[in-house]
């Protein structure tokens, strides 16, 4: 049977409640900023258990909108994962300033704290650390803000795959200066196009990321900073709303379709070929179910996949320091083993909520077949 790797219509009950909150705000005449954004933000405040939450045109703004309120810009470096999705980095070249590539740990291809540290010896104006918590699971908290507490440098999360991740028994998102989210259609809270929001426990930042969103103004035509259009439509915000009350059973789908994985590659006799993710202590949310696949195979594996029907990805082929954007940085590829291990071994399967068992018994008997 075909197996999509995301099917964003699957829930038929939860769709007509998405088109009757998009129909009550086409009746409403209000489609910028108002009640249905005051309403998502804190909605999205409570469940994350944070003092600020500000809605964002994309999870990209809202990882450039704290760059530029901490007035970050040409001469500055901002320290990073090597291996994310092009935005993390995407957003600090636009500022002006220079992103700092740092390799990623072994296990959850999360930044590598020793790494970081070491790195930072070596900068010249370092600014800001971006950590991400890749694929669901949270970067090691602890050590990261220790690192930036004892240089002195804020931190930046990029929780764009992370709704519904814990650490330590609390919600990702929480232990920076901020966090950047998406809800990006294929996102576990996922909307109806592109959207994302910021989140913070400090007032003053809120109040410039909030100036920042609408141009900088604080009342019309009265613009105290130079700002951007950053604004969530209203009928994003509304869909979200709905999206929302179900977020936690969407995690609790992801989990459980992430430990059927487990047996059923089990049961197959795959562990011995291939890798399969790694838990995590507290709260995994599964954004993505990221096999290791032998580098040899990965590829043809792919093609074998796609043939039959079932959907699969890579995340992401091409690190940060092999981008022919970022060449000019002079990166010395050898830095970066792991994050190049990971390009080359990386291939994500279908997880997504509504996804059934059958559909992965598919999954896991196609792979069977080619690893014959």
């Amino acid at each position: 049977m075909p197996v999509p790797m995301i099917d964003l219509v699957r829930d038929k009950a939860q769709l007509a409640e998405v088109e009757a909150a998009v129909a009550r705000v086409v009746r409403s005449g209000q489609y910028i900023l108002g009640p249905e954004i005051e309403n998502l933000e804190k909605e999205l405040a409570t469940y994350l258990g944070c003092k600020h939450v500000i809605s964002m045109s994309s999870g990209t703004d809202a990882l450039l909108a704290p760059l530029m309120a901490l007035g970050i810009g040409p001469g500055d470096e901002v320290l990073m994962p090597t291996y994310s999705f092009f935005a993390t980095a995407g957003v600090v070249a636009r500022t002006g300033a220079t992103p700092v590539f740092v390799d990623v740990e072994p296990v959850f291809w999360n930044l590598d704290p020793q790494r970081l540290a070491d790195r930072l010896q070596r900068c010249r104006r370092p600014k800001a650390v971006m950590g991400v918590h890749l694929f669901g699971a949270a970067f090691d908290v602890e050590a990261i803000t220790a690192i930036c507490k004892q240089a002195g440098l804020p931190l930046i999360e990029d929780a764009a795959q992370a709704i519904g991740s814990k650490y330590r028994g609390r919600m990702c998102g929480g232990d920076g200066l901020c966090a950047g989210w998406s809800t990006f259609p294929t996102k576990n809270l996922g909307g109806l196009g592109d959207g994302g929001f910021l989140s913070t426990n400090d007032d003053d930042f809120a109040h410039r990321c909030r100036l920042l969103r609408n141009h900088g103004q604080a009342e019309q035509y009265k613009h105290q900073v130079v700002g951007g259009n950053f604004r969530m439509d209203a009928i994003q915000a509304a869909a979200l709303r709905v999206k929302l009350r179900g977020i936690e059973h969407v995690t609790t789908q992801r989990r459980e379709n992430a430990a059927r994985y487990r047996r059923l590659f089990d049961e197959a006799g795959l562990t011995n070929w291939l890798h399969l993710p790694t838990d995590v202590a507290d709260r995994h949310a599964w954004h993505q179910f990221v096999l290791r696949v032998p580098a040899a195979d990965r590829d043809r594996l792919i093609a074998w996949l796609r043939q039959h029907g079932v959907g699969c990805a890579v995340y992401y082929p091409i690190p940060f320091h092999r981008q022919p954007c970022f060449q000019a940085l002079g990166s010395n590829p050898n830095e970066f083993p792991v994050a190049d291990a990971a390009a080359a071994s990386a291939l994500a399967l279908p997880i997504f909520q509504g996804l059934t068992e059958a559909e992965q018994i598919e999954v896991v008997g196609t792979i069977a077949k080619f690893a014959r």
